[in-house]
């Protein structure tokens, strides 16, 4: 084992002290009560201060982020942030704010929530929105929060299904399932898209709305979308954009132009603030004017949602204005398209055709299986791509083919770094054809190879046992 493979913990040895305190000169805290006592004392690392700073910076070089190399990772957008977001946010007027503060002293605040509110009804079509929600799921949840109360407050009871493509992302059946919605199934045609004729008849007075993402999951525009729109509206129903997929549309296309009601946007994706590890983020919710009295009222979060990363997607679309965000989706649909037709002859693409700002391979063509060998899996490309210094796309998802590879190379990503990524693809495809072998015992040089993560998931080991 490497020093630097180390846990804290193991680093520890009894009296080794990494830190001087001078005396506490302050009173004594009030007396615990003594249910609140532990009853050993707290055992920590015993380190020095050498010991410390190593092994948070060996920590540190061990992720992976967007500042240190490229996600090609479908559906998540994982852009470059400028780092004059983070200036922004670091602004002591702003980071300095607590929402419980009097009013006049957030009047900065309200008017950077006041702007966004208009930018981004600009840019979508909707008329108004919420910052509340915190996270895409959490604004999923909202939006179908929204949509229910409309028909309940139409005396619109019986309308309890939402329906959900085949191709969606998890979180919209979730989402709907939460809200108290049956989720209702359309399947997709062979291109990809919705099938229209398979969704008329699932359309009737119990059907609340569809939760969509466009371009969807494949990254295949839908094109019937005005036709959906129609049919959805006249049998009562009410059309949900996902915004996950937001990206290559903007200043092209807006939601409220094809006829959607409610939406969520990623701020956290589409409009370039920091999300990895699971957070921070933010999913503020637009809806269309009809609907702009069914907004909840802080229904889902404490206060105004995650002022920070609001701040920073403003910094954003301040930086760009309206013909550079037009651009942003401009250059990732032609970053998508690129890596598409660089690579299909080697990996299998089971859709045709222009796509938008991702798209899906359907693993290799060649996968070098033969009788005592079995063939690499897009998980082997996946992982053979970590040696090479890049993070894996997403993979097995969407589950409309059994080995997906999602690619979504977003605009901010220089050719240079993009041919590079396809060289290591196709040196990848080649390795696969001669020796399946060496993708099979990838990653060589992780710190962490292939974690039995079935395990992982089940029975998590949650702290060091000494």
């Amino acid at each position: 084992m490497k020093y630097y493979d180390k846990l804290i913990f193991e680093l520890s040895r009894e009296g080794r002290c990494g830190y001087s305190l001078p005396v506490n000169k302050f009173p004594a805290a009030p007396e615990v009560p003594q249910q609140l006592r532990r009853e050993t004392p707290l055992r920590l690392p015993e380190v020095s201060e050498p010991d410390v700073v190593r092994h948070y910076t060996n920590l540190s070089q061990m992720n992976f982020g967007v500042d240190t190399g490229f996600y090609p990772l479908g559906s998540c957008t994982m852009k470059y942030n400028p780092k004059i977001n983070e200036e922004m946010a670091a602004l002591q007027g702003f980071a300095g704010l607590h929402p419980l503060m009097h009013a006049g002293l957030t009047k900065g605040a309200l008017k950077v929530y006041q702007e966004m509110n208009k930018a981004l009804a600009a840019i979508t079509g909707m008329y108004t929105f919420t910052f509340d929600p915190c996270a895409g799921a959490h604004g999923e949840l909202t939006g179908l929060m929204i949509m229910r109360t409309y028909h309940q407050l139409r005396g619109d009871t019986a309308r309890t299904k939402v329906i959900v493509p085949d191709s969606a992302h998890g979180t919209n059946p979730a989402s709907a399932a939460v809200c108290g919605l049956e989720v209702v199934e359309v399947k997709s045609l062979e291109n990809g898209r919705i099938d229209v004729e398979a969704l008329k008849p699932l359309l009737d007075n119990t059907v609340a709305g569809i939760m969509m993402t466009n371009p969807n999951t494949l990254g295949l525009f839908e094109t019937e979308i005005k036709t959906i729109a129609k049919l959805v509206h006249d049998a009562g129903g009410l059309l949900y954009y996902d915004g996950a997929n937001m990206n290559p549309l903007m200043g092209v296309v807006r939601p409220g132009d094809m006829g959607f009601d409610i939406m969520h946007l990623n701020l956290h994706k589409t409009f370039s603030t920091p999300h990895g590890g699971g957070g921070p983020g933010s999913g503020p919710v637009g809806v269309a004017k009809h609907l702009e009295d069914c907004i909840p009222d802080l229904r889902v979060s404490g206060f105004h949602g995650n002022f920070g990363v609001i701040l920073r997607a403003y910094a954003y679309i301040l930086a760009l204005g309206k013909d550079h965000l037009k651009k942003v989706g401009q250059y990732a649909v032609l970053s998508a398209n690129y890596i598409k037709e660089c690579l299909k002859d080697v990996y299998k693409l089971p859709i045709e055709g222009v796509c938008k700002h991702e798209f899906v391979f359907d693993g290799l063509i060649n996968d070098g299986a033969h009788d005592d060998v079995p063939g690499a899996t897009t998980l082997d490309v996946a992982k053979r791509l970590l040696d090479y210094g890049f993070h894996a796309p997403t993979i097995y998802f969407p589950l409309l083919f059994h080995q997906a590879l999602m690619i979504e190379p977003t605009e901010t990503e220089s050719k240079e770094t993009i041919d590079t990524f396809i060289e290591v693809m196709r040196k990848i495809a080649a390795e696969a054809a001669q020796d399946p072998n060496i993708l099979h015992e990838a990653p060589h040089n992780a710190p962490i190879t292939r974690p039995d993560e079935t395990m992982a998931a089940r029975n998590p080991i949650l702290k060091y046992e000494w």
